[in-house]
């Protein structure tokens, strides 16, 4: 059924070792990433501390569409919930960074369980118009509760954890950590009986259910999950910025983390989230001299990673595969 779920000796012995590989791909690419501030700094350093949020944010939505096969256009929201979170128990209450952060996943985590339950039965692009809805509402509500988010001005988060600690250092290795934790969490989810069963559900629901997994509660962990590591993006956002508004969780914000997560491939692993989080932040500014051409050419680079990923390698992989001699 899985590729994962090997049958002889010969298939356990290759999936081990391709597991291994990935590890250690994970590994080296989050050690070269610990590394960066070393040869980094200034406006470069605080782009690379961007691309580690939202490359958190951008996990989120990725990890839902691979446990779940569903898109989702309003995870702004959770974003916002773990910004806010944190802005406003910190300005509010004076409470320090990481715990106002969890407050954050765990208020996520709440609200994503309370809108994936009533919609647990939707799927394809009646759940994707639903969590749009979530995404449009974001800056109104904001603004409703303008005596606690501060309304237009926003508000604004301390940067100090660790006192002495240049604060560009803090914002970039605080968001490098939140990335790397949320690679483990997603892993770790993937290998456990309730992911092996969200993946069966997802690929043979009828199956499933002569099991007894019932689809709807699969799908209600993973967007809970979902939820949870975007309010951790947007907690972590918060503290990279040093402020929360209400424009920056627009409906723009959503699509653009469904754009990072296409240009990712909608991949788990921590080098996709950061090429799809660079893809929204730092090519946008690459081609800042470009003027009024910077949407078309975004547009066409968008379009050439999804014809490679979708119809140009996997040709070339068939073809690989044909010519390949196969050893007797």
């Amino acid at each position: 059924m899985y590729k994962s779920l090997a049958s002889t000796p010969q298939d356990v012995s290759q999936w081990s070792r391709r597991c291994t590989d990935q590890r250690l791909h994970a590994v080296g690419v989050a050690l070269l990433l610990a590394l960066l501030p070393l040869v980094a700094g200034g406006f470069w350093l605080y782009s690379a501390s961007l691309v580690m949020t939202y490359g958190v944010s951008v996990l989120s939505v990725s990890m839902l569409y691979r446990f779940s096969g569903e898109v989702s256009i309003g995870h702004n929201f959770f974003m916002a919930i773990g910004a806010y979170t944190v802005a406003i128990l910190q300005t509010a209450h004076g409470v320090p960074f990481l715990l106002g952060l969890a407050a954050g996943v765990a208020l996520s985590v709440v609200m994503g369980v309370l809108f994936a339950w009533p919609s647990r039965k939707l799927s394809g692009i009646y759940l994707s118009v639903a969590t749009m809805a979530l995404g449009l509402c974001v800056p109104e509500l904001l603004l409703y509760g303008s005596k606690i988010t501060g309304g237009f001005e926003g508000l604004f988060v301390d940067t100090q954890i660790i006192s002495g600690v240049p604060d560009e250092l803090q914002q970039y290795y605080v968001a490098l950590i939140a990335l790397c934790l949320s690679i483990v969490v997603v892993h770790r989810f993937r290998q456990s009986r309730i992911g092996l069963a969200v993946m069966i559900a997802r690929d043979h629901p009828h199956a499933a259910a002569s099991f007894g997994m019932k689809t709807g509660h699969a799908r209600v962990s993973v967007f809970a999950l979902s939820a949870a590591l975007g309010g951790l993006g947007g907690g972590v956002f918060a503290f990279t910025t040093s402020m929360v508004s209400p424009n920056t969780f627009s409906f723009g914000n959503a699509l653009t983390l469904l754009v990072g997560a296409v240009a990712s491939l909608y991949s788990t692993r921590i080098y996709g989230a950061v090429v799809g989080a660079a893809f929204i932040t730092v090519v946008p500014q690459l081609l800042s001299n470009y003027g009024q051409f910077i949407l078309i050419i975004y547009g066409f680079a968008l379009v050439g990673i999804i014809l490679l990923s979708n119809v140009i390698m996997p040709s070339l992989l068939r073809r690989f595969r044909r010519r390949r001699p196969h050893h007797v």
